[in-house]
């Protein structure tokens, strides 16, 4: 009998698409989503949160893979651009405080 290992290839693993992961409320899965530099960064999901005042979708996601000018255990702020398919990183202290206390609130009824 012939040895079909020497026959199989392994398959990489296709990429999961980080937005698909994030809008899917299932999904229990660490997103992997590439830095400025392009090395991938593994991050927790903590949070989708949409804001009224921007129209725009957010989410709070905690770097598992260290990152630069983040401590450990710190969450980042990205808005969802679902046409792009990209995460836009959020340093507007406005939108950073106005989503905070979204979630706040969501931890407080539960």
């Amino acid at each position: 009998m012939k040895d079909l290992r020497d026959e199989i290839k392994p398959r990489k693993k296709k990429a999961k698409d980080p937005i698909a992961q994030i809008l899917d409320e299932n999904n229990t899965e660490n997103i992997i989503y590439p830095d400025i530099n392009n090395n991938p960064i593994e991050f927790e999901q903590i949070a989708v949160i949409p804001l009224e005042s921007t129209e725009k979708l957010y989410t709070i996601l905690i770097p598992v893979t260290p990152m630069e000018n983040v401590e450990e255990g710190e969450g980042v702020l990205f808005e969802v651009d679902e046409i792009n398919r990209k995460l836009i990183p959020i340093n507007d202290s406005k939108i950073i405080d106005e989503v905070l206390e979204i979630y706040k609130k969501l931890i407080e009824e539960g």
